[in-house]
């Protein structure tokens, strides 16, 4: 079982040139999605209201086949509007609750047997959740294979000295980091993101990877560094992108056998090779979703490629 913590809300589509519309989003949420239709089991961990909103995140979790155990709550949905550039990229602006009031005291619920935890974005950002999340990572660090991704949004946590703070906290935790060349560069200004990068690896985690949009991505393990091309595609917008790269990224370590407290080793020791693999499946995840419109993840199929 896949574990992802963290936050969800309606993403309000705007552009000069659609109409407006409505999408479940959240940069974890949307990794479980992405992960539940390359066919692994998932369980996601987050909060919503009772309401239209919430009952739209409800069913499309659900309908995706990824597990809710906890409910909703008496707070209203979260909400996100993403308003697109002529290019198709994305700006946002939030009304967020987030508060997990009651995950420690389930925290055996959450974490039965989970074998992979990921979170990261406005979840590991935003108090009191943020301290509540770093809780169920600390506790499930022995257990299992822990993932992050900053996904920073500077228009909600304002603070750069604080948003590093907590991102090192993290990552200092995960055994896999992916993070934007745009994250990178806002928290670490003046600082090369690649430098970023690998001063990153020397604080714990196994892998860290860069995403650069159309430029590729690139990794750092112990054994090297490497990166692959982007796929060429048609760009509708870049909603979700890469979140589906997350869940393509953990995905493929999963069918690996990567994933694990008891392989923690191994996957500290893949190999350079491994890593091109795991990354160009990943890529293509994301090709695929910056072809459609919203946060659309593929299903195993649309790729076409092993995972292995």
């Amino acid at each position: 079982m896949l574990t992802v913590i963290g936050e969800t809300l309606i993403d309000e589509v705007i552009s000069d040139v659609s109409s407006p519309r409505a999408h479940v989003g959240g940069s974890p949420m949307n990794v479980a999605v992405g992960l539940a239709r390359l066919g692994h089991p998932c369980r996601f961990i987050g909060r919503w209201g009772d309401d239209q909103y919430g009952r739209m995140i409800h069913e499309h979790l659900h309908s995706n086949s990824v597990l809710t155990p906890i409910g909703p709550d008496r707070h209203p949905t979260s909400s996100a509007t993403a308003r697109l550039d002529p290019a198709g990229g994305a700006s946002y602006t939030f009304q967020l609750v987030w508060d997990l009031p009651t995950v420690r005291e389930q925290m055996d619920l959450i974490l039965d047997g989970t074998t992979l935890l990921h979170t990261g974005s406005i979840a590991t950002m935003l108090e009191p959740g943020a301290a509540e999340v770093l809780a169920v990572v600390q506790q499930a660090h022995p257990l299992a294979t822990i993932s992050y991704d900053p996904n920073c949004r500077p228009s909600i946590v304002t603070d750069v000295d604080y948003a590093r703070a907590q991102a090192e906290k993290f990552v200092a935790l995960a055994d896999v980091v992916k993070a934007s060349d745009e994250d990178l560069e806002w928290l670490y200004p003046g600082q090369d993101v690649f430098e970023t990068a690998r001063l990153w690896l020397a604080k714990g985690p196994a892998m860290v990877v860069v995403t650069r949009g159309s430029l590729g991505p690139w990794a750092v393990v112990a054994r090297g560094e490497t990166s692959v091309r982007a796929p060429a595609t048609q760009v509708v917008d870049t909603v979700g992108a890469g979140d589906s790269f997350m869940s393509a990224l953990l995905g493929s370590l999963v069918d690996r056998g990567l994933v694990g407290a008891q392989v923690r080793n191994d996957l500290r020791h893949i190999s350079v090779e491994q890593v091109e693999a795991v990354l160009s499946y990943a890529a293509k995840a994301a090709a695929v979703t910056v072809s459609r419109a919203g946060a659309n993840p593929p299903v195993r199929s649309e790729l076409g490629v092993d995972p292995k």
